[in-house]
């Protein structure tokens, strides 16, 4: 009997303590009523205490590198003492090319480490396998376009990784680029 009844006097306590509390203290942060942010005004654009003309620009992550950080791309970079390596997560003979040499493709365009490294080296080693020349092929449709675009950009490097990029797929698809040239022969010269 009297295990029931400390029972019922401590669930009395605890409300009162917590009515106690509330009523010492400050109000709490999650109030009930949500809580109103200011709308910026149109003209705080224009004053100068909000804007930081040296600030660095917030730019959303390329495709590239939103696909490479959700772990869409199957290798990791791994930062030897002396040179750095592609870790491949499963044997990149068993890797569909059909998204991936694209999107590494894509990758070509990026300028910050470590995308610029993955994509040229990854690129290259899918390039490299046994088989890449009947697998490669069929992609030169959707190759061509974003190699043309790393060509045209106006960073000497990404010039170099596409270009080199370019040469790679020649050596493996052949004959097969010359209809596709004519896309890509005013970005090279």
């Amino acid at each position: 009997g009297s295990n029931v009844l400390r029972m019922s006097s401590s669930i009395q306590i605890k409300p009162k303590t917590a009515v106690q509390k509330s009523k010492t203290s400050s109000p709490l942060p999650c109030s009930p009523e949500p809580a109103i942010k200011p709308q910026p005004k149109p003209s705080d654009k224009l004053n100068p205490k909000t804007i930081d003309p040296f600030g660095a620009r917030c730019r959303p992550p390329s495709a590239f590198a939103s696909m490479y950080a959700k772990g869409g791309i199957p290798c990791r970079l791994v930062h030897g003492s002396v040179k750095h390596r592609l870790q491949w997560e499963c044997l990149p003979e068993t890797v569909p090319f059909d998204p991936l040499l694209v999107t590494l493709a894509e990758g070509l365009r990026e300028t910050k480490y470590p995308y610029t490294f993955v994509s040229k080296e990854g690129f290259k080693e899918l390039l490299m396998i046994e088989g890449a020349t009947e697998k490669a092929i069929p992609l030169l449709p959707r190759l061509v376009p974003v190699l043309k675009a790393s060509l045209a950009h106006s960073d000497d490097e990404v010039f170099g990784r596409g270009l080199d990029a370019l040469v790679q797929l020649s050596a493996v698809v052949g004959p097969s680029l010359n209809d596709h040239l004519k896309h890509l022969l005013t970005n090279v010269s």
